[in-house]
């Protein structure tokens, strides 16, 4: 699960969520992958990361956009 991968911490980052011992954002991940890069790329240029820490990221924004609420503005 993401929760594995991916820790918050106030003193790492302002407490943005990162990658668990890094500090590798989760949204730099998703901003790379967004802009097509690809898993084997990002693994290459971050040679500390799992393709699981990836995945996780992906599951972490999932997560996130799953659980928004949304008020009708009129």
């Amino acid at each position: 699960m993401w929760y594995e991968h991916i820790e918050q911490k106030k003193d790492v980052l302002r407490g943005k969520p990162v990658i668990r011992k890094t500090r590798i954002g989760v949204d730099l991940i998703l901003e790379k992958i967004g802009l097509g890069d690809t898993v084997e790329d990002l693994l290459l240029a971050y040679p500390t990361l799992t393709k699981e820490d990836i995945l996780a990221c992906i599951s972490y924004g999932a997560n996130l956009v799953r659980n928004e609420i949304f008020i009708d503005v009129v």
